[in-house]
């Protein structure tokens, strides 16, 4: 029987466009690229050229501090392209698949034989590793540090994210060796929703060194980061791998049972906008074009978004599926926006946290927000806005002014060694300051793991 966290803060965003349970078949134009700003904290040394032919499983660069950290090529083919942006900075390496798909053979694997260095090891020579993260700092992690613990995240719940037990169906026991595996390297512990259906294929690895946790309240409760403040904080010293991403278990998952880099994952393509939301299969870097085609009006101003609505990236259809991108999300852009005597209109349509507008009294309503933050950016006032949304042991507001006064010690006293951007994802949606808080909470991290190098 799995422990149950019940949290009482936090907020659910009701957004219209939700991804229906059906899939839908996408023919690939055959373009790929890997994008080494999807992985933060990692400064990418490319280890191929122009014109090289590389088999799903190669090598297309490495995380030049730790050259052992490899990133894998998701398809067969020639790599087209190295793009690289002002003093040279590697935007992505493109790669151009073959029409016949082949793979570099790592060898099946039987993780009851292995213990935790063969796991780490093999994970770094199929360029998987560098998907897991850590704490503190949110970054890319690597295998100098043996982790206190690591935490996996299978409950997404941000607003209109892609449905981990959709995705996971048929490929349970691929999840099931993936924990499996992280279990021979450190304790692990794995949070699940309420009504998880992946509950139950974990229940036989309780007493192989995992925990099943139970996370039951609104969004944030699936951020890692989240999970790990209510099971075993982090110190100063102390260093805990996390993956919020729980497709990454199953990539590990498929190279233990098949000895192949397979990094396909299930994506809802989502928003809106979109006409007919539903869920895709893509591979980690495949061009977005395809996907998007016709897929909503091109006419109307969009906003594009690599990821979720609250943390990802912004991007075109030129542009390519995210590591760790299990939305593509089509919202509207605002900026064509013309409303009649603006915020004095009790408006019906419109959501807010503070009542300010009559919507909250239609119930579980569904909206379609758009891009625009409705302000500048004002002084930061104490209103307790933060700790409503977010659900961990931190005073979040003042350690949001620690990090803009860059007083260090502040910083380690009030937590940050426990944060990641992601955390005051709803904090800077409530946040009637304007603030870019993810922004500042990453630069605060960077700075941070900068003096401490």
């Amino acid at each position: 029987m799995a422990n149950v966290i019940k949290l009482r803060k936090g907020l659910d965003i009701q957004l219209q466009g939700k991804a229906s349970e059906t899939k839908i078949q996408l023919k690939s134009n055959g373009k790929y690229a890997l994008v080494p700003d999807d992985f933060e904290g990692v400064t990418p040394k490319v280890v191929v050229r122009e014109g090289d032919k590389v088999k799903a499983g190669d090598a297309l660069f490495v995380n030049k501090q730790y050259p052992d950290v490899k990133f894998a090529s998701p398809v067969s083919g020639v790599v087209r392209e190295v793009v690289r942006g002002e003093r040279r900075k590697v935007l992505c390496i493109k790669v151009d698949a073959d029409a016949q798909q082949s793979y570099v053979d790592f060898g099946k694997q039987e993780v009851a034989k292995m213990d935790g260095k063969a796991v780490v090891n093999l994970l770094l020579n199929a360029g998987i590793f560098g998907y897991i993260n850590q704490l503190p700092y949110a970054v890319s992690t690597n295998a100098t540090v043996q982790p206190k613990a690591i935490f996996v995240s299978a409950l997404r719940d941000k607003p209109l994210a892609a449905s981990f037990d959709f995705e996971v169906k048929g490929q349970e026991q691929d999840f099931v060796t993936g924990i499996q595996a992280l279990a021979k390297v450190a304790k692990t512990y794995v949070g699940v929703g309420p009504d998880s259906a992946i509950t139950a294929h974990l229940s036989s690895l309780t007493s192989q060194n995992v925990v099943v946790t139970v996370f039951d309240g609104k969004c944030p409760a699936g951020n890692v980061g989240v999970q790990v403040n209510h099971l075993d904080p982090v110190n100063k010293g102390e260093v805990v791998w996390t993956i919020g991403d729980p497709t990454v278990v199953l990539f590990i998952g498929r190279l233990l049972n098949t000895g192949k880099v397979d990094l396909r994952r299930t994506v809802a393509l989502c928003g809106s906008e979109v006409r007919q939301p539903a869920y895709v299969d893509m591979l980690v870097g495949e061009e977005l074009s395809t996907l998007l085609s016709n897929s909503y009006d091109a006419s109307k101003h969009v906003r594009i978004i690599n990821g979720n609505v609250l943390t990802g990236r912004p991007t075109t259809k030129d542009g390519y599926l995210g590591a760790h991108s299990s939305e593509v999300t089509v919202i509207p852009e605002g900026d064509d926006a013309d409303e009649m005597l603006g915020w004095i209109m009790p408006r019906l349509g419109q959501f807010s946290v503070s009542r300010s507008y009559f919507s909250w009294l239609m119930g579980k309503k569904q909206y379609a927000l758009d891009a625009r933050i409705k302000g500048g950016e004002r002084h930061m006032i104490m209103s307790g806005e933060y700790d409503r949304v977010l659900p961990m042991d931190i005073y979040g507001e003042y350690l949001i002014k620690a990090i803009i006064t860059g007083d260090i010690d502040r910083q380690e006293a009030l937590g940050i060694y426990e944060v990641s951007p992601e955390d005051f994802a709803l904090a800077e949606f409530v946040d009637s300051s304007k603030l870019e808080l993810q922004r500042i909470v990453r630069e605060g991290l960077n700075i941070l793991r900068k003096e401490n190098a």
